[in-house]
């Protein structure tokens, strides 16, 4: 509010002195003997110019149309009027409007026009000297030009300057958008497919239990069902998370803390496989929701592996615990590395890359290898507070 307020206060000052610096002119123009009609011209033009609202300025008004139209109506009396020893003034007014005309063409005109606009402005800002040089000594005129060099060139380099802000804070915002389209994107990724994952294990586990055990597939299809429901929550979620920019859109992020990583554990399991978790008491529940969210990608990531490239496990264990500082999450199987999976769903690899990314981000390291009997092991370890240093 108080930035708000300040900048409109601001803006209110320089317009405010603009249109007092116009009014000398007239004063001058009117009380001097002077040609009054060109003189007066160019401060109309230039106001109508730089003080147009934006919201209500034509599409046909561009910044080069605006900055060369009074810069060159300036140029032409002064070339016109002066040889023919007609004593045309100038006063501040004229002088402010081709300063922000200059500003004007240097910051908003497009890169081909901004410096022939800005060299059109600050010419006719160096040629007003010319209108006095009957009536000046000679030193006052090059005076004149060396105060207008230094004016001229003091506000193309604020023009410049802010420019290449403009341009720095544009693919700021560009990588920044892209980032955060890539994040959301492997968070639907990693969601979707460990519970289309889930429905592809257990249908085919109650293809296999159709004949044998019918009367024990309700759990199975149960699950089933559940899968698909969790996959389009998380696909809601998400378009949701894309659609809405408001304070309301961080309801409807996808779910990843410890407690989700309870819930994946006891929704993972099938017929003739065992999920345990085993969570330290020293982890609270309150940590960081990006340590919280990466611990939860890690145990999900690495169960959906479990499901595409062991799916002859018996025993998954997945571990929470705190050493210190840091905060290590694992997820072990005994498989052999059998799978019913077909080869479409066993997935590119990438979801390791993403995992490892994403722990790095955070300070912390990931490992994923067989272990030393039969089975694999997926475990990271980061530092319980983002941004904390390893031991």
């Amino acid at each position: 509010m108080t930035s708000h307020s300040g900048r409109g206060c601001a803006r209110g000052l320089a317009v405010g002195a603009l249109l007092a610096s116009a009014a000398l002119d007239v004063l001058i123009v009117g009380s001097g003997g002077f040609t009054v009609g060109p003189p007066l011209l160019v401060p109309a033009v230039g106001l109508a110019a730089v003080l147009w609202p934006a919201g209500r300025r034509p599409s046909w008004l561009t910044p080069q149309l605006r900055t060369a139209v009074p810069a060159a109506l300036s140029v032409l009396v002064t070339a016109c009027w002066v040889p023919a020893g007609d004593k045309v003034a100038f006063g501040p007014g004229e002088v402010v409007l081709l300063l922000c005309l200059l500003f004007i063409a240097v910051r908003h005109c497009p890169r081909p026009w901004a410096v022939g606009c800005g060299t059109l402005a600050g010419g006719a800002l160096l040629l007003l000297p010319a209108r006095y040089a009957h009536s000046l000594t000679r030193e006052e005129p090059l005076a004149l030009v060396v105060v207008g060099l230094l004016l001229a060139g003091l506000v193309a380099g604020l023009a410049g300057q802010l420019r290449s802000l403009d341009y720095r804070r544009t693919v700021a915002v560009a990588e920044t958008r892209r980032e955060e389209r890539l994040a959301i994107a492997a968070d639907l990724h990693d969601f979707v497919a460990h519970h289309v994952t889930g429905i592809l294990v257990q249908t085919q586990v109650a293809r296999m239990m159709a004949d044998s055990r019918p009367g024990e597939l309700d759990p199975v299809l149960a699950g089933i069902e559940g899968a698909a429901t969790e996959a389009l929550a998380s696909m809601r979620r998400t378009v949701g998370l894309l659609r809405d920019t408001g304070p309301e859109a961080a309801d409807r992020r996808p779910v990843g803390d410890l407690a989700g990583i309870a819930e994946l554990a006891e929704r993972f399991g099938v017929p003739g496989q065992r999920v345990t978790l085993h969570r330290d008491p020293a982890v609270p529940d309150d940590l960081p929701h990006e340590v919280q969210a990466a611990a939860f990608r890690v145990a999900q990531e690495a169960l959906t592996n479990v499901r595409r490239h062991a799916a002859d496990a018996a025993e998954v264990t997945v571990a929470l615990r705190r050493d210190g500082d840091r905060l290590t999450v694992a997820v072990t199987d005994d498989g052999r590395g059998g799978t019913r999976l077909p080869d479409a769903a066993h997935g590119g690899g990438f979801g390791l890359v993403g995992l490892k990314e994403r722990v790095t981000a955070l300070g912390g390291e990931l490992w994923a290898g067989p272990r030393a009997r039969d089975g694999w092991e997926v475990r990271a370890e980061f530092p319980a507070e983002p941004g904390g240093r390893g031991r």
